[in-house]
């Protein structure tokens, strides 16, 4: 597949997913605009807890979130990706329910019983006549961010990071849990900007990071390995090439894949062909993670595994974290171009969900 070919994007990608990834600092922009709309009352500032119920691409801006800011977040949070409330939610829980289209079964199942428990309830959603949980936000006057995609042409939840991400920390900031530097914000938004045109559709391979590294990745499927501030954005990615792609992916954190992965990676020899470990690496690591990653290399090599390493060059852990947001976005877009598919269709999911009705 050439890469460099309009021709294939413009069959290809009719729903504009390229356009969406380009549009992700317009995305974040947007939501910082939008911060002062964001009401939090006073007495959710005292919560013991942070449960997060959404599924898929709703529960994604929370992973980022909490290795984004952790130096400051004080609280424990937890994702509920399900049916049920988990038995700590109290009066001393914010409760945050996410969903992007605002129809999703899970976590709007878990309303009930989370207001039953007088849990801080707060919602984000897209402002859609479609969505229920908007419907519920004005019903019961619940707080919240409720944001119009302005700058998600395909409509998909994992495409629309800039909301998600800075949409959880504006009502995370709000809730006086975090503290958001608007101007390193803005400063990050501008040189993602700026970087994200070397991995366009129009720059060409020999120049494109991206491109180069979805090359290796032919026919085999993508293990990730990060660690710290990048831990969240290796479960992004996942789901982004799981999605966009049709590709089986996963991924393990350093250093706790060191205490057991290294010897699954043994069996079957078919690991050989079938799997490539692809580790982001960082400057900004721990000394002694640094260490572990490059042993942790040597160990894929003993055991004749290919590796790629994609170097993150942004001068602080939250600009690596929205490179490697942008970055990963591009990667999982190229590899579903690379096989073919419209990266949007998600046939399986679409039918698994027609079924359960």
């Amino acid at each position: 597949m050439n890469l460099d070919d309009k021709k294939v994007f413009e069959k290809l990608d009719r729903h504009q997913v390229a356009k969406s990834i380009e549009l992700l600092p317009d995305q974040m922009r947007q939501v910082l605009e939008s911060a002062r709309l964001v009401k939090i009352p006073k007495e959710y500032k005292n919560v013991e807890n942070v449960v997060l119920a959404g599924m898929g691409g709703s529960n994604l801006g929370i992973r980022i979130v909490r290795h984004l800011f952790s130096e400051q977040i004080k609280k424990p949070i937890n994702i509920c990706a399900g049916y049920s409330v988990p038995n700590y939610v109290s009066k001393n829980t914010l409760y945050i329910i996410s969903s992007y289209s605002g129809t999703t079964e899970e976590p709007l199942s878990t309303y009930k019983e989370a207001k039953k428990r007088n849990a801080k309830i707060v919602a984000i959603t897209e402002d859609s006549s479609k969505s229920k949980l908007k419907k519920i936000m004005i019903k019961d006057n619940l707080p919240g961010f409720v944001f119009k995609p302005d700058f998600n042409p395909s409509n998909q939840p994992r495409l629309g990071l800039g909301y998600s991400v800075f949409g959880i920390a504006v009502i995370l900031a709000k809730a006086g849990l975090i503290k958001i530097d608007t101007k390193e914000m803005q400063i990050i938004i501008d040189k993602l900007e700026l970087a994200s045109r070397k991995w366009r559709v129009d720059s060409p391979s020999s120049r494109n990071l991206a491109k180069k590294v979805v090359s290796q990745l032919e026919d085999t499927s993508p293990i990730l390995v990060g660690a710290e501030h990048l831990s969240g954005n290796l479960h992004v990615l996942r789901n982004q090439i799981n999605e966009c792609a049709k590709t089986y992916s996963s991924y393990l954190m350093i250093p706790d894949m060191n205490h057991y992965a290294m010897e699954g990676l043994v069996k079957p020899d078919t690991n050989k062909e079938n799997l490539t470990l692809v580790f982001f690496d960082s400057d900004l690591y721990d000394k002694r993670v640094a260490k572990r990653v490059q042993l942790t290399k040597q160990v894929a090599k003993k055991n004749k595994l290919k590796v790629v390493s994609v170097k993150l060059k942004g001068e602080s852990k939250r600009e690596q974290c929205f490179e490697m947001l942008q970055l990963g976005s591009w990667l999982a877009y190229y590899l579903g171009i690379m096989y073919e598919f419209d990266p949007v269709a998600i046939p399986y999911v679409d039918w698994f969900k027609n079924n359960l009705k």
